[in-house]
């Protein structure tokens, strides 16, 4: 597959390196940009980076790996990032984890067969107080888990609704 920015991604591009003396800090975002486009940055998107930013293949590649973030293959429309560090691991993160593979018929790492999810084990979040918690592809925080919060947050993503606070009645914040 070959893949292009939209002039609308260009234009933005140029706004993001325009607020640096130099290229490299714009990596990040410009990542950001591109796996928004595509839904990852495999090593084709992660070229398209290097030569939109006139950067080495090699630095962007370290860029695009170093972060768990950045989705190096296709995923689900959603991936869900269930929490297992100390915090979330006491107070059920595994067991949320497991229910979430049960109801998505997937284990970990792997994607269910409509690409509708992509289920991940991830360490610390950064929301302990709020433990279990998961995170919604880089955006959104799900904290306090039960598998009934579990069920209302899939049967609103298999229709396409992005959870909100009133929506979920569940303490919910964006990831900025």
């Amino acid at each position: 597959m070959t893949y292009e920015f939209t002039t609308e991604d260009l234009k933005e591009i140029e706004k993001i390196k325009s607020r640096y003396p130099e290229v490299k800090p714009a990596t990040l975002p410009v990542l950001w940009i591109a796996q928004n486009r595509f839904g990852h940055v495999d090593p084709d998107v992660q070229k398209l980076v290097a030569a939109t930013l006139d950067l080495p293949e090699a630095h962007v590649h370290g860029v695009a790996t170093f972060y768990t973030q950045y989705y190096k293959e296709k995923k689900g429309k959603y991936v869900l990032d269930v929490c297992t560090c100390l915090s979330c691991q006491l107070c059920g993160g595994y067991d949320m984890l497991h229910y979430l593979e049960e109801k998505l018929g997937i284990k970990t790492g792997e994607t269910s067969n409509d690409g509708m999810f992509t289920l991940n084990q991830v360490e610390c979040l950064g929301a302990c107080g709020y433990a279990p918690m998961l995170q919604i592809t880089n955006d959104k925080y799900v904290n306090n888990l039960t598998p009934e919060k579990i069920d209302k947050l899939v049967d609103s993503l298999k229709k396409g609704e992005e959870p909100s606070y009133e929506k979920m009645e569940m303490p919910l914040r964006k990831n900025n």
